[in-house]
């Protein structure tokens, strides 16, 4: 029996000053973790206007560009990250900036981006459709972020309805998608590399840096002449994304901790390896959806495309505290 999938679409969202530090050692684009965070504040938002019903079960990113604030100057040898400069201004470096000396500032990596989301939604009649569409645009408007960045301008809110194996449902999305690349996960190039005993960074690695192969090849004169041959070990535009935490402790109370009803833990980031696919090569919809997905006994708070289900964040986050 086919499936039918109801399609919220936020089309070319113009994002500015995003943040580019996906974790602590990679930058580039923005982790998933900030785009299935932003869709959730938006439901929340949507519930807390009367519109309770709304689900968002997940979510897919398709970007159209990304513009990684960087620089290189005349004689520079490598790209430099812009420094989004804000001043730390204590009561000594008032002092300093006072006398002519320049205070000390956060480094903040950022980039600009024009992204599309594809979002899985349950609980919106027809009848209702227009008056999402208005609330999700004035919501828009109003000062909300998306990855840490402002949003300058944005598409009408669409609707799609997809069944699973229609061809045609498939090329009518994929169409208001291009030209794009969505972001889809490859950890199974991880979990192979690994299986085989290879260490995760080293993985990673491997599957990033370019290989260059010199080939010598015999001519009819008997003179050599040599072939240079480069490329990745698998073919694909391949990036590390960030797509999670490991939690270090057990859920508890931390001291000082922001919201004191909250269990809390301290974790590290989760980095693997994605993908930028271009949509119009995509055969289901389920290749581009992101879900939340938590594996306590693990402590892993993952966003992951492994295991299709339709838990929206809160139906994860009250079974993870039950």
């Amino acid at each position: 029996m086919s499936q039918l999938k109801r399609l919220l679409l936020l089309p070319h969202l113009k994002v500015h000053n995003a943040n580019a530090l996906s974790s602590p050692f990679t930058i580039g684009f923005p982790a998933m973790t900030a785009w299935l965070g932003a869709v959730h504040a938006l439901q929340r938002q949507l519930n807390a206007c009367d519109f309770t019903q709304i689900k968002f079960n997940a979510c897919a990113v398709i970007s159209h560009q990304c513009d990684l604030q960087t620089h290189k100057d005349n004689g520079d040898h490598i790209h430099s990250i812009i420094i989004a400069k804000r001043p730390s201004f204590t009561k000594k470096e008032l002092v300093k900036f006072n006398a002519g000396k320049a205070p000390t500032f956060i480094e903040e990596a950022r980039c600009h981006l024009d992204i599309s989301l594809v979002i899985e939604y349950s609980g919106i009649e027809k009848e209702d459709e227009s008056l999402v569409q208005e609330k999700i645009s004035h919501l828009l408007n109003s000062r909300m972020k998306m990855a840490g960045g402002d949003i300058l301008t944005f598409k009408p809110a669409r609707f799609f309805k997809v069944e699973e194996g229609n061809n045609k449902d498939i090329r009518a999305l994929s169409r208001q998608l291009m030209p794009g690349y969505a972001l889809i996960e490859r950890r199974d190039l991880m979990l192979d590399a690994m299986s085989q005993g290879q260490d995760a960074i080293d993985a990673l690695l491997d599957h990033l840096v370019i290989h260059h192969q010199c080939n010598k090849v015999l001519k009819d004169n008997g003179e050599e002449e040599v072939n240079w041959q480069s490329g990745r070990k698998t073919k694909g535009w391949l990036v590390p994304i960030a797509t999670g935490f490991h939690g270090l402790t057990e859920l508890g109370v931390a001291k000082n901790q922001r919201d004191p009803d909250t269990p809390h833990c301290f974790a590290e980031s989760v980095v693997t390896l994605g993908e930028f696919k271009m949509p119009h090569n995509i055969k289901s919809i389920d290749e581009i959806l992101w879900r939340y997905q938590v594996e306590q006994e693990n402590n892993l708070y993952l966003c992951t495309q492994s295991n299709p289900t339709t838990n929206s964040a809160e139906d994860s986050l009250s079974a993870l505290f039950e």
